[in-house]
């Protein structure tokens, strides 16, 4: 609703006479971080309209146009990304809508989730594969569970992917797809939503392009249809929300420590150092992220690895080394060469701990 107001108040003409009063910034925008920690989030009074997220919404609802669905998920801000089970909706997380939260975010998670414009469709689209499958029932097809499995199997709390299967779609992080059956569905209808997807081409041969091929027929099947649950509830959205922003943190943070990610910790330590025995030596992390384009051009051309499971070691081994606080020890000649050596071997744990444990 507020994004339909939002597009009229556009469409108005405006007088040429009138000054154009700049909007003015909260005053919680000029908080250090400890102050702002202790609001609490209904007290940010943040509106998605009036951020950039709504030109994202307003794409998305267009590549849903050129697909001819006639669906709109309604969207709102909460604490976290999720599509509630039963209401086909996108719950957009807070920080998203004003770039001094998502410093916040930064600083606490290490990342932005959604942070430029290419993850922000991603993860769009994702979402609305959850938002179409409640709206239309699409799980309740007999076609569907036996295309991606039963929905009412038990969500798992952990999963251990394959990074070597090509039964899967990649799309979001951390081969997504292969968590559950709703979150195969979700990825497959993201890869296949975007006007010039390439997944023809980019998935034949894959046993992954029956699931593409059959979002393409469903959604085809589904033109102009009128979604059968329109729900239009929110649930947590942000301005109901009375729990302090410290609490959201300190509550996110404990969440993910189960999962560090500390198989990368001991071959980082092995060739970076800490910033206590090397205070002037470059971050680890940076050295690591200007080296990402020759790393991706060696292990994607000569080591012949997947581009996706190249993007995924590298952006994690950038991010443990961040939070290890690790810096480069000796000549970054000798580094570099270790960097090397360092990605191509945890890659090839991971592809023969697949083999080991799975028959693909």
């Amino acid at each position: 609703r507020e994004l339909c107001r939002a597009a009229r108040r556009r469409a108005r003409p405006v007088k040429r006479s009138a000054a154009v009063r700049p909007r003015r910034e909260a005053a919680w925008t000029r908080l250090d971080d400890d102050a702002l920690l202790d609001l609490r989030f209904c007290d940010l009074r943040l509106s998605l309209a009036s951020s950039r997220l709504q030109q994202s919404v307003l794409r998305l609802y267009g590549e849903l146009a050129h697909k001819g669905i006639r669906f709109r998920p309604h969207v709102w801000l909460a604490d976290e990304w999720f599509s509630p089970d039963g209401i086909p909706g996108i719950a957009i997380p807070f920080y998203l809508a004003h770039p001094r939260l998502q410093r916040l975010e930064r600083r606490f998670m290490h990342e932005v989730e959604g942070g430029n414009d290419k993850w922000l469709m991603r993860i769009l689209r994702h979402e609305t594969g959850h938002a179409i499958d409640t709206a239309f029932g699409l799980r309740r097809r007999k076609s569907w569970r036996e295309t991606f499995g039963k929905a009412s199997r038990r969500y798992p709390t952990r999963y251990s992917p394959r990074p070597g299967s090509r039964h899967f779609v990649l799309h979001l992080g951390h081969w997504y797809a292969q968590s559950h059956p709703t979150e195969d569905f979700a990825e497959t209808f993201a890869v296949w939503l975007p006007p010039r997807a390439r997944w023809r081409s980019q998935y034949a041969g894959w046993p992954a392009f029956a699931k593409l091929e059959y979002v393409d027929a469903t959604m085809r099947a589904l033109e102009g249809l009128r979604a059968k649950n329109l729900d239009r509830r929110t649930v947590e959205p942000l301005a109901e929300n009375e729990r302090t922003l410290r609490e959201h943190y300190r509550r996110k943070q404990a969440r993910y420590e189960v999962d560090t990610l500390r198989s990368y910790d001991r071959p980082l330590v092995q060739v970076f150092g800490p910033r206590a025995e090397h205070p002037r030596s470059l971050a680890a992390s940076r050295f690591m992220r200007d080296m990402r384009p020759q790393l991706k051009r060696l292990l994607v051309r000569r080591a012949r690895m997947h581009p996706y499971l190249v993007n995924h070691v590298m952006r994690t081994a950038v991010q443990r080394a961040r939070i290890l606080d690790l810096r480069v020890k000796g000549s970054q000649r000798r580094a570099k060469r270790a960097v090397l050596e360092l990605h191509e071997r945890i890659m090839l744990d991971m592809l023969l701990r697949d083999r080991e444990n799975y028959a693909l």
